[in-house]
């Protein structure tokens, strides 16, 4: 730490950057998604991790929660599991003649949804109320849930097996989506020569504190933002949905959801300002799962996507 105060770097970002690091010894030649789940957990989100099976997606769950010192808790999504699976159930007591209510593994500060679209509609509507409003009810009764409360989401490719579309209201809970890919031929033969990845997040130590944590999140509130870049992300919201590219254009909640991840990028760049880079490197994370394709358009989610940012001038 004696060099990032004498380089000058404010202590938060020096923090995160130690923190990177070790998720980066993990997850092997993925930074930039690191850094993008990182970005979402300060901005207050929930991140969906779409890709193909043994890519790393539960082991990048595991990292934060270890290196972060969060409680954490994987929830299996089958077909077969029921909302009450995850939110608990309210029993009877003999003995005073009340129903108590048993919590479920949702009540954990950051949940690994895993495979989450292997469940029904009616189980994947069972985050929702939780992943918005963070609390649950049951039996009229409601329930707070943990804070901070992140929720990791992984799904497999929706052209396998056995699988359910989230519905759009539920991917608009996810404030980014991000794919790992394949590793690097580099990064894919330091990973068969090191040890095995669940050995490392064991030696992990928890690099930040609960506390410190809350204290991070309510500072990514205060980075500022020009109404110059308030105008360029209403611009982007307007282009949305005036293209013929789209079947609907962005919601209010994603323009909120792009401000809020540019600010929680700026201050892991350890800057108090957000820049119009930082719009730009965080919007396909947030913007592509909640566009779909229309008729017109000949190019993926991805490349439609990019194709707006460039169209749209730079403040």
């Amino acid at each position: 730490m004696s060099l990032h105060k004498e380089s000058g770097i404010p202590p938060e970002h020096a923090k995160f950057e130690d923190i990177l690091h070790e998720l980066d010894g993990v997850i092997l030649g993925k930074p930039h998604q690191m850094r993008l789940a990182l970005a979402c957990l300060l901005a207050k989100g929930h991140l969906l991790i779409e890709d193909l099976p043994g890519m790393g997606k539960t082991t990048l769950a595991h990292s934060l929660a270890a290196a972060l010192g969060l409680e954490f808790n994987r929830i299996q999504f089958t077909s077969d599991l029921l909302p009450a699976d995850i939110l608990g159930v309210s029993i009877f007591q003999t003995g005073n003649q009340q129903f108590k209510f048993h919590p479920g593994p949702i009540f954990s500060q950051l949940i690994l949804a895993d495979e989450i679209n292997r469940a029904t509609p009616k189980t994947q509507s069972a985050l929702l109320e939780a992943m918005e409003e963070r609390q649950i009810s049951s039996d009229g009764e409601t329930f707070l849930l943990p804070e901070p409360f992140f929720v990791i989401a992984t799904q497999n490719p929706q052209q396998l097996i056995g699988t359910f579309p989230l519905p759009e209201s539920q991917l608009d809970r996810f404030l980014m989506r991000i794919s790992l890919g394949y590793p690097d031929r580099d990064a894919e033969r330091q990973l068969l020569r090191t040890k095995d990845r669940s050995e490392l997040i064991q030696d992990m130590g928890p690099g930040l504190g609960v506390d410190q944590l809350r204290i991070l999140q309510n500072k990514v509130r205060l980075v500022h933002c020009s109404d110059a870049l308030l105008d360029y992300v209403q611009d982007i919201l307007e282009a949305s949905r005036t293209s013929e590219k789209f079947v609907n254009g962005l919601s209010p909640r994603a323009g909120l959801a792009l401000l809020n991840s540019a600010r929680a990028w700026a201050f892991l760049e350890g800057r108090s300002m957000v820049l119009p880079e930082d719009i730009q490197t965080v919007a396909p994370a947030v913007m592509t799962h909640r566009l779909q394709n229309s008729s017109e358009a000949s190019a993926n989610i991805h490349e439609s996507v990019e194709t707006l940012l460039n169209d749209i001038p730079i403040p």
